[in-house]
């Protein structure tokens, strides 16, 4: 359950508030239920939007997740004693992006309906596969990652219908859709939807007739959205921003890493390293899909060769792939430190001498 408050704040009250002290906008959801309450009357009008709406500014809840706050006084008003109000989380304001695992009995599709894109081949064994559970762990099978329902590191909730919502944080720069699984346009896999801009998420502690709305494990906090995952969401059409902005700093030219890595002096050696670094650093231009973690090990294993064999200075080595990492994914240092310590170990072992015998 989410941290509650003093045993006489209504309960829905509280996980508004935790909800809103996380940076989520809140807004009502109706009565018993998982829908936001219906309009009022005047906003019943053919044409009339929530743009503009009087009752939003008046701080009314109609437009469901258009009307999310996290005003405290708006938020007291709402769930204020007395309220039998629900708490919904607008997903596009708040930054998350939401996989929204379903476990409904229904028979199964085709097998090239099952993840739209990817074609499964017959020698792929399909036996057993029954839910929204299965197709994403396949997903992440096939994409050798792990299955995101599995990920302790994340907030994850269990539904009352027997589902998983598992929560991810994004960077405000780049917004995922919304998507049903069952969709034949967008979507991430057969029963999983994608809740993100345009939509809401059930807020964990909420009660519904069928249950509780019920965090998995110890964690509370939404991790970052794995790169694997934001690439099939790209691929799947799940982009707000299809071409996000290239960061505005150049890339390291090759003629500046190559001095910078002879200590100023060129050398065949330093040629060697300015290649794989230059590979690393080009990454920037290609949000995904590059084998950035790939060609950061290679890099990191060419300059471990050239440390053990004298051509270069084990930290200067390190600084100058650090470099590099982070000009391509900036906001990553210590998984690329990880990477590149590794790699230089391992590349350590077999001293390079470039243009001779190792």
């Amino acid at each position: 359950m989410v941290e509650r408050e003093r045993d006489t704040v209504p309960e829905a009250l509280a996980v508004a508030r935790w909800c809103a002290r996380a940076g989520w906008p809140v807004h009502p959801l109706a009565p018993q239920r998982k829908t936001p309450p219906a309009n009022c009357e005047a906003c019943h009008e053919p044409g009339h939007t929530h743009s503009g709406c009087p009752c939003l500014a008046a701080g009314r809840w109609c437009h469901g997740f258009h009307a999310a706050t996290l005003d405290p006084e708006r938020i007291r008003a709402w769930w204020g004693r007395g309220s039998r109000f629900g708490v919904g989380v607008a997903c596009g304001p708040a930054n998350l992006v939401v996989i929204d695992v379903d476990a409904h009995d229904a028979v199964l599709p085709d097998r090239n309906r099952l993840l739209p894109g990817i074609t499964i081949g017959e020698h792929v064994d399909l036996t057993g596969l029954a839910s929204g559970f299965d197709s994403l762990a396949l997903l992440a099978a096939l994409r050798g990652a792990p299955d995101p329902s599995q990920d302790r590191d994340t907030l994850r909730v269990r539904t009352p219908s027997g589902g998983m919502h598992v929560w991810y944080r994004t960077p405000p720069t780049r917004k995922w859709l919304c998507s049903s699984g069952s969709s034949t346009g967008r979507a991430l896999a057969w029963q999983v939807d994608v809740r993100g801009v345009g939509g809401y998420i059930v807020a964990p502690g909420t009660r519904t007739p069928s249950g509780v709305y019920t965090p998995v494990g110890t964690c509370r906090v939404p991790a970052l959205l794995p790169t694997w995952l934001a690439t099939e969401l790209a691929r799947t059409g799940h982009a707000d921003q299809p071409h996000p902005p290239i960061t505005p700093h150049p890339v390291p030219p090759r003629a500046r890493l190559a001095a910078a890595a002879a200590g100023g002096h060129a050398s065949v050696a330093a040629k060697a390293l300015a290649t794989v670094l230059q590979e690393v650093a080009d990454c920037a231009f290609v949000p995904s899909g590059a084998a950035f973690n790939d060609k950061l090990n290679r890099a990191a294993y060419t300059a471990g060769g050239l440390v053990a064999a004298g051509h270069l200075d084990a930290a200067d080595a390190e600084r100058l792939l650090l470099e590099a990492a982070e000009h391509a994914r900036p906001g990553h240092r210590r998984r690329s430190l990880s990477t590149i310590r590794g790699g230089m170990t391992a590349g350590r072992a077999r001293p390079l001498n470039p243009g001779g015998r190792p």
